[in-house]
């Protein structure tokens, strides 16, 4: 293994061994949980070692989290005794295998199943100044030493834990249809001529960092002037758990000076890129979910399958790209009497699935 991820509980009786932390959602079935939990024995005090997987919605900071108004709520989770040993364990897969073997014969393998109807990993995306846990959508792997699995009345010390991190991600899929077509014919006041605008974009679906290309067909039968091209990529945020928040931040908006005289046309291709790294300061925007200050990208796009529980997802990310015309009469006043004529299309935003990311 190229890599393994470790945490020892603050008193070392237990350790947390996994072998990724990114588990792929193929649709029809999320890569397994499987990791090895290290036990010594001689500090239990006859309690049992636990541990579990949960999927968690946060709503709040920390400094709420002091004053008890913290917005949590486990949305899915699943636990198990892994020591003592009891009942029948499936078979060892090859990374539990290699994890055991630096265990030696205090190991104890684990394996969870994450249902396919659970979110991927996201999160809002915290002011400069904000500090603690960002908001957002979050998977924990838990191990833990009590008397029982989940007895409210059992304090649990923090030294008895150890916790990692996961995220459970999803990649575009191998087929993309071809892209949306908008179009929008308008007159304007004291005139029966019209302006004809028409945008699309080649394929539904673009990943993280690509550029776009987006095609803008003009036919401008007035006297008026086109004078400029504004196009805008928004991101359309729903929080569902918390009090079905849905709001809208734009990621992208950019103005092209391209002139269209009355009586004219214009057919152009104009390319944007839509960047995380050109919006970090704006509070609230989801992005995917990250392992501690590692970079990420914009959320990618929440695919919903049919049959789906929407409301088990806790944060739906959707784009649309905006193409507006700024029409105006010319002359001194012209800007003054200006009015817009837009469309908006669809847009999906995806990573693209790395070679070593087997097909499911």
């Amino acid at each position: 293994m190229a890599k393994i991820y470790k945490k020892t509980s603050g008193n070392g009786s237990i350790a947390l061994y996994l072998g990724k932390r990114d588990f792929v959602d193929h649709v029809e079935a999320v890569d397994i949980v499987d990791g090895v939990i290290k036990v010594d024995p001689a500090e239990l005090e006859g309690r049992k070692v636990w541990v579990y997987l949960a999927c968690s919605f946060r709503y709040g900071s920390d400094d709420l989290d002091l004053i008890g108004m913290n917005y949590r709520k486990d949305i899915w989770i699943q636990r198990q005794q892994i020591y003592p040993v009891v009942g029948t364990k499936p078979a060892n897969t090859p990374m539990q295998e290699a994890l055991l073997k630096k265990c030696e014969d205090q190991g104890h393998a684990f394996t969870f199943n994450i249902d396919t109807n659970l979110p991927c990993s996201v999160g809002l995306q915290p002011a400069p100044e904000d500090v603690g846990k960002a908001c957002g959508v979050d998977y924990e792997v838990k191990a833990y030493i009590a008397n029982e699995a989940d007895d409210p009345d059992e304090k649990i010390n923090k030294k008895d834990t150890c916790r990692l991190i996961i995220r459970k991600i999803q990649f575009a899929p191998g087929t993309i249809p071809a892209g949306p077509q908008a179009d929008i014919s308008k007159n304007f006041m004291m005139s029966d001529k019209l302006v004809h605008l028409e945008a699309s974009i080649e394929k539904e679906l673009y990943f993280h960092g690509d550029p776009i290309p987006v095609k803008v067909k003009i036919n401008n039968e007035t006297a008026k002037v086109v004078k400029k091209i504004k196009i805008t990529i928004d991101q359309t945020t729903e929080v569902l758990l918390y009090q079905a928040d849905k709001y809208t931040k734009t990621v992208l908006n950019e103005e092209f000076a391209e002139e269209v005289k009355g009586e004219s046309t214009l057919e152009k291709t104009f390319t944007v890129i839509p960047l995380l790294s050109n919006n970090k300061e704006k509070r609230g925007l989801a992005v995917d979910g990250r392992l501690k200050d590692e970079d990420t990208n914009l959320a990618s796009t929440t695919l919903i399958r049919p049959g789906m529980d929407k409301g088990m997802q806790g944060i739906l990310v959707a784009y649309k790209i905006k193409v507006n015309l700024l029409v105006s009469s010319g002359g001194l006043l012209g800007g003054l009497t200006a009015s817009d004529v837009g469309v908006e299309l669809p847009l999906v935003l995806m990573s693209p699935k790395p070679a070593d990311v087997p097909v499911e």
